[in-house]
């Protein structure tokens, strides 16, 4: 995504986060602007946001989907946020991006007791100090917990695994996760990414944490 972009996208996002959407007054034209830079961005075409992949220098998260959206502040460019309301109501509008998932309510009832079913997935690897780097690769963003990456797997046409890591690069010590998503299933001698990339501030970058993931049905 190019600067001007960026800054377009940023502006009417940080409005949007000052007050409620009810409350933001008319502004056809900052949201025309802003559903225009998602619908060009957040594509297919364009690892949905993330033309770079992570193991590659310069590569920055697509997206965020989660309940913490303060720990963005750490990072230098915009980052969509698919749990905004705003957000999602422009992507709902676009018919080839990416949209905000849509988790399944809770039962209305409790569950039967013993054994509980398979979530659809069966991990690959854990606990690694290297992230997959393999082909295939679809997107990457940030997230709260792995079940909320395999809910945006679940929303990305052709994905069938994840990858979720913490990569530690020395800023304020954000909790996120990285969420890789790719559109074949990868094991362990795949996680070559073990980091090492220079930070703006100097600092190294490692990683940890790393977990796969593959869907069972695909």
């Amino acid at each position: 995504m190019q600067l001007t972009g960026l800054i377009t996208i940023a502006a009417a996002f940080t409005s949007a986060l000052i007050a409620p959407v009810s409350a933001v007054p008319a502004a056809d034209s900052t949201n025309a602007a802003l559903s225009a830079t998602l619908g060009s961005t957040l594509t297919a075409s364009n690892h949905y946001g993330a033309p770079i992949p992570p193991w590659e220098k310069g590569a920055y998260p697509g997206w965020y989907y989660g309940d913490h959206p303060e720990y963005l502040d750490i990072f230098k460019f915009f980052i969509p946020h698919l749990k905004d309301s705003l957000i999602c109501k422009l992507l709902d509008l676009l018919p080839f991006c990416l949209h905000c998932p849509k988790p399944k309510p809770p039962p209305h009832h409790p569950p039967p007791p013993p054994p509980p079913p398979s979530d659809g997935w069966s991990q690959t690897f854990s606990n690694l100090t290297a992230a997959t780097q393999a082909d295939g690769f679809l997107t990457f963003g940030l997230v709260d917990t792995i079940d909320d990456c395999k809910t945006m797997c679940l929303g990305v046409d052709r994905c069938v695994f994840i990858n979720t890591y913490h990569d530690v690069n020395g800023k304020d010590g954000s909790p996120l996760l990285t969420c890789s998503l790719y559109d074949r299933c990868q094991d362990a001698d795949t996680a070559t990414n073990a980091g090492g990339q220079s930070q703006p501030d100097g600092s190294i970058d490692f990683i940890t944490n790393s977990d796969g993931f593959c869907h069972d049905g695909q």
